[in-house]
């Protein structure tokens, strides 16, 4: 199995790009750039329309809204510290309205989400805080929760594909989860293991997943691994927050069901889990591509060898980074495996590497990548989409 280049979405970024959002329904994707917003078509692989003036700063992160495919809407984050709403006009596909701007935090923001009804938006901050805006009516959101008991800048946000509950990962290495009790949002379970910055985080998709598997999250950190995670059955226990005497939240345990096969030598800044072949895709500072699969518990055979064994100045850097030296691109590690394969009380499923790419972007860093829906070869295909520092996104197919 190989990483296969298939296009780059033309024109590239003038300068670096932070994140390529595919729409969900659509055959359009968005990446956040400068103080613009480009949107590309996933047919021709070339640019559509610019989204521009409504930041002062750069746009850090944007998230299509759920149920937005006759009216697109996109939220965007900036480092300016306020978020944007966009809908596209109706008489005019290339223009983009900047409907309304939504501010309180103190500093920039990191990352948006929309939870998957398409009322909720989270966002999150350099500021420790992560904010939970509800849409009340056209143009009208409204405030429902700040949560501050992150000790670090919050890198990411993600909402659950089906509950309202929402995942956050921070400088202060934790991941906390989050939910609506009693008109009162809190802190359900922090989930630690990490031993730096966690940079993001992703729910497993819902469609075509084992149903006797609860539901499970992964993350990927400057400590240089991806963990999957997953709550424990159980009763809930009453647990207090620290910031307030009075509100308690029904407490949920998870726990870190396995690492996957440490492939990456620098930091790793985003994952993603596939919707269709439920493989997990990651990259970071090294500029590898690299590709996971999951096998049941006992489904591998024994005697098989172990797997080959930035903090916030990235955000503001303008330099670059150079990638190791990869012999062969296109290389496939014959037996990364993960660390659940040996050593465990419970067999657990069994994550292998099935593909990697080095030197994806040339020297550059990865910043992002994302599983999206494109036309390749005259059909539509899951593709892999990257997004770097060279301001070039790119299309890839794993075969």
């Amino acid at each position: 199995m190989a990483i296969v280049p298939i296009a780059t979405l033309t024109p590239p970024c003038a300068s670096r790009a932070w994140l390529s959002t595919p729409h969900p329904d659509l055959p359009i994707v968005a990446t956040a750039t400068g103080n613009a917003l480009r949107i590309y078509s996933l047919t021709s692989f070339t640019l559509l329309s610019t989204i521009t003036g409504g930041h002062k700063r750069s746009i850090r992160s944007a998230a299509w809204q759920p149920g937005s495919k006759q009216k697109p809407v996109i939220a965007t984050g900036s480092f300016d510290a306020s978020v944007g709403i966009w809908s596209q006009e109706e008489d005019d596909k290339e223009e983009w309205r900047f409907a309304i701007v939504l501010d309180g935090c103190e500093s920039e923001v990191k990352s948006v989400a929309w939870s998957a009804g398409g009322n909720l938006l989270a966002i999150c901050s350099r500021d420790k805080s992560v904010w939970i805006w509800e849409e009340v009516g056209e143009d009208d959101f409204e405030t429902v929760a700040v949560l501050q008991e992150h000790e670090g800048d919050v890198k990411c946000v993600a909402w659950h594909p089906e509950e309202e509950l929402l995942a956050s990962a921070s400088y202060d290495d934790d991941i906390r989860l989050w939910k609506e009790e009693i008109d009162d949002w809190g802190c359900v379970s922090v989930l630690r293991g990490h031993e730096s910055t966690v940079w993001a985080v992703e729910w497993e998709p819902m469609q075509g997943r084992n149903q006797d598997v609860g539901s499970r999250l992964v993350s990927c950190s400057d400590d240089g691994t991806i963990r999957v995670w997953k709550k424990k059955p159980g009763e809930q226990r009453q647990q207090q927050s620290r910031l307030s005497i009075i509100r308690s939240t029904s407490a949920e345990e998870w726990i870190e069901e396995g690492q996957l096969p440490k492939q990456h030598v620098r930091t790793i800044y985003s994952v993603a889990w596939s919707k269709v072949s439920h493989r997990i895709a990651s990259v970071g500072g090294d500029g590898k591509i690299v590709v996971y699969e999951e096998h049941p518990a006992g489904a591998l055979a024994d005697g098989v060898a172990k797997s080959v064994d930035h903090d916030t100045a990235h955000d503001e850097a303008n330099g670059t980074v150079t990638a190791p030296s990869v012999p062969d691109a296109t290389h496939q590690p014959e037996d990364g495996l993960s660390k659940d394969v040996q050593g465990r009380e419970e067999e657990s499923p069994t994550w292998r590497v099935v593909a990697e790419y080095g030197c994806a972007h040339g020297v550059f860093e990865i910043n992002h990548v994302a599983w999206a829906k494109a036309k390749v070869d005259g059909s539509e295909q899951e593709v892999i989409m990257t997004t770097g520092d060279d301001g070039e996104v790119k299309i890839w197919k794993v075969s």
